[in-house]
């Protein structure tokens, strides 16, 4: 089998719990639980001392309460999850230029440049593990496999704390044990339809027809989870570039698309995605917003301006207007659980360029009269949030601001440009 276990993959364990029991030592072994209260709330990440007693991201605080009654609740230094989980990429940086972080606290590295350098794959995973416990006092696990697939489910299987390499004559013997729930793209919706059909193990799967696993997840989804069980995974590490697009979402539960509530959470969702590409002075031609039912379906709908915009009544009108059309499309009572809205074909937009008046007057070109007045204004709002805080001033009421109880600085850490 060509190639060797040069691929990692690299994971914070229980990152914004971790950095919490760091900054603060009396949490250190005790249940933690970001995020949240006994009152109420939603849990935002928990240790694995609360993991122990079933405490989850995304779990009610009452609810976390009852199963963990030590549990203690901190609200999360927001401002140090960034710069700590930025010295751990520098570190990760040290053994190869070839790094694709893929979100706050994890990452892919390619080794196969530096191995003469640092020694075998396994001897780089731990200096890497030693150093970022040693100068930043977090752990990590780390994954080393022949391909990025396999390498992801290797430090799953290595947490906490701990290294996994899967050398390629045994990845079979690896893998086949393995429940399907560790493979990316299985959720608990197609690890229980796997399941009715006997398939729990990616073993199993390997085993199972691939037009038959078509048939059951559609031809997509099948396809490419047959090809994953198999460790057929061409995808090579790509070093991190420039951010392709900005985007943000928002989990509903089960809500009935009223107009009300569709303009309510798109302000939001614009409010951040466009204060996003202000602050670094972009702005994007192609609007696509995501809507997902319930069952699990979902629906994109894409719009490719004329021109660049940033605003965000203006981004908050394309993304109304795709959202109402998939609604349509669907021609029947639905209810969604989720809204997301993503601008990509970005470019540079430091200033505005005023245009003559042109006949009609279109607020969508940020240089006509309603354009300009609508980029000034947004830039007056984030002048003002950044001398007298978030909530200083906005579109919108706070309750629908907050979210759900979910701190905007948490969701817009995992929804970080990186």
């Amino acid at each position: 089998m060509p190639g060797g276990p040069t691929i990692l993959h690299a994971d914070l364990d229980a990152f914004y719990a971790s950095v919490e029991q760091l900054l603060d030592p009396s949490l250190r072994g005790r249940p933690v639980a970001v995020g949240g209260s006994a009152r109420g709330g939603v849990v935002l990440a928990a240790s694995y001392e609360a993991k122990r007693h079933g405490v989850q991201g995304g779990m009610p605080g009452w609810r976390a309460a009852r199963l963990c009654p030590d549990l203690v609740f901190v609200r999360g230094h927001f401002g140090r999850y960034q710069e700590l989980a930025d010295r751990v990429m520098s570190v990760l940086g040290d053994y190869t230029p070839v790094v694709q972080r893929i979100s706050i606290d994890e990452a892919f590295l390619d080794v196969s440049g530096s191995t003469h350098l640092f020694g075998t794959p396994g001897t780089i995973g731990t200096r890497i593990r030693q150093r970022v416990r040693s100068e930043i006092g977090l752990p990590i696990s780390v994954g080393a496999a022949r391909t990025k697939h396999l390498a992801k489910i290797a430090s799953q299987v290595a947490k906490p704390d701990g290294l996994v390499v899967v050398e390629p004559e045994h990845e079979r013997e690896f893998l086949d044990p393995l429940p399907v729930s560790l493979m990316w793209g299985v959720g608990p919706v197609t690890e229980q339809r796997l399941a009715d059909r006997g398939i729990r193990t990616i073993g199993d799967l390997v085993g199972e027809p691939g037009p038959a696993l078509e048939r059951l997840l559609g031809r997509a989804t099948g396809a490419t989870l047959h090809a994953l069980a198999r460790n057929d995974d061409p995808r090579r590490v790509t070093s991190s570039g420039r951010a392709r697009s900005v985007g943000a979402q928002s989990a509903l539960g089960r809500r009935e698309p009223t107009p009300e509530l569709v303009r309510a959470v798109l302000g939001h969702l614009a409010e951040r995605v466009a204060g996003r590409l202000r602050a670094k002075g972009r702005a994007g031609r192609t609007v696509t917003v995501r809507v997902r039912f319930a069952g699990m379906r979902t629906v994109t709908r894409s719009h490719t301006l004329p021109v660049p915009v940033s605003a965000t009544l203006t981004l908050t009108e394309v993304a109304e207007r795709l959202v109402r059309q998939a609604l349509r499309d669907q021609g029947e009572a639905v209810e969604i659980t989720l809204l997301a809205i993503s601008v990509s074909n970005l470019t540079r937009q430091a200033v505005v360029q005023l245009e003559l008046p042109l006949e009609p007057e279109d607020p969508w070109r940020p240089g006509s009269a309603a354009g300009s007045a609508r980029w000034a204004l947004d830039r007056s709002m984030d002048a003002a949030r950044a001398r007298f805080g978030r909530d200083a001033v906005g579109y919108l009421p706070a309750t629908v601001r907050r979210g759900g109880g979910v701190p905007d600085e948490f969701r817009e850490l995992a929804e970080r440009d990186l």
